[in-house]
């Protein structure tokens, strides 16, 4: 238990024994603002009044949790609470008057908003009518070719969404007719109703939060102030972009309500595979078949890279799976002008099918070889235990 804890009351002291605020909500004295945050709305959400009804235990509980976080949440109240106490405010009887002491409630809009709508739906709004509706995110996907998605381009999409309707621009009247005030809520959007310890309001559910009543509804949007639309579109794919990423174009998506703003559009892009090249990350791979007698000799063969047909130099003596590394010559770095690397790996080309001449000349380079080294010792456990391996 922590200091007494004095308050003044039709002129009569009284003396109550409290709890230390951070045992209350369960928290360390170094408890940073989110976990002080976080301790409180879970006590809130469990010992809630409405959803404890005739319990005077729980109220009781959540009285204390609220009045322990409006102290430790405010940083010039925590600080005279660390330094002395219950006693910092027992002058003035707390810090305030109304509910547990509390009749201030601003900054906790957000966590009673999350309590009012996982018990009925609710907000902490007042009254008044309600703001516009933000229209809806849409979602397209967009297929690319691998080259595109390296270098970028400009594609052309269509898509059909919901914009302000022409004919009524927007109001959901016809034209020359007036537009009356909701009856249910007198025009506001919001219905109050009381839970419990606060009075709070909801989106009217008559006109959906716009305080209107439209008798006379336009015929093409049918009241809604919405048509449905196809638009065509440009959009520019960034060099670099890969499989999965997305682009976000703001405002492309569904037209508001009642004069809010439009939502976004999100392009998810697909990237085609490649026939030849792999990508991981910025980097491009590549495995080129070569003869083994240009590997054995050195030469120069055609290989791919993504801007045509090059050559590349192979030295004598060239170890099947060498790789290559040609620098700059991969995928573009996104939103940079530089580019990842190209590594080019050599494998050998055994053909499937020789003639005649060539099968001659291959049994004369198999008598000329010199026999193969035998393996050793110490190499044979080596495959050993990488056959092993296999099997474990």
């Amino acid at each position: 238990m922590s200091a007494l804890f004095v308050y003044n009351k039709k002129n009569r002291k009284k003396i109550l024994e409290k709890r230390d605020y951070y045992e209350v909500l369960g928290v360390s004295k170094n408890a940073s603002k989110a976990d002080i945050k976080k301790a409180y709305r879970v006590l809130a959400l469990k010992y809630h009044p409405d959803k404890n009804k005739g319990d005077k235990e729980s109220e009781d509980k959540f009285k204390e949790a609220t009045e322990a976080y409006q102290v430790l949440s405010d940083d010039d109240a925590r600080q005279k609470y660390d330094q002395f106490g219950h006693a910092a405010f027992a002058q003035n009887g707390g810090m305030g008057g109304g509910f547990g002491g509390f009749g201030d409630f601003s900054g906790f809009e957000d966590i009673f908003g999350d309590i009012f709508s996982s018990f009925f739906g609710g907000s902490m709004q007042g009254g008044g009518r309600s703001r516009g509706q933000v229209g809806a995110d849409l979602s397209y996907d967009l297929t690319v070719e691998f080259e595109e998605s390296v270098f970028g381009t400009e594609k052309e999409i269509k898509l059909k969404r919901r914009v302000k309707c022409d004919d009524c621009d927007g109001t959901g009247a016809q034209k020359g007719t007036t537009i009356d005030k909701c009856p249910h809520c007198k025009g506001t959007g919001q219905i109050r109703m009381q839970q419990g310890f606060f009075s709070i309001s909801r989106t009217c559910p008559d006109c959906q939060g716009s305080g209107q009543f439209i008798k006379n509804k336009c015929q093409t949007c049918r009241g809604t102030g919405r048509k449905l639309s196809e638009a065509s579109l440009k959009v520019k794919v960034p060099a670099g972009i890969a499989d999965g990423q997305r682009l976000k174009l703001r405002g492309e998506g569904e037209s508001g309500i009642n004069g809010g703003e439009s939502g976004d559009l999100y392009v998810n892009i697909r990237v085609k595979e490649h026939k030849v090249f792999k990508r991981e990350g910025y980097e491009l791979f590549y495995e080129l078949p070569v003869n083994y007698t240009t590997l054995v000799l050195g030469g120069k063969v055609e290989m791919l890279t993504l801007e045509g047909k090059e050559e590349l130099d192979i030295p004598a003596g060239t170890p099947a799976e060498k790789v290559f590394k040609l620098r700059n010559r991969g995928v573009q770095i996104l939103g940079t002008s530089r580019r990842g690397d190209l590594h080019i790996k050599v494998v050998v080309h055994v053909p499937t099918s020789i003639s005649d001449d060539e099968r001659k000349a291959l049994e004369l380079l198999k008598q000329a070889e010199k026999k193969a080294p035998k393996v050793t010792e110490k190499q044979g456990e080596g495959l050993f235990d990488k056959f092993k391996k296999m099997f474990v």
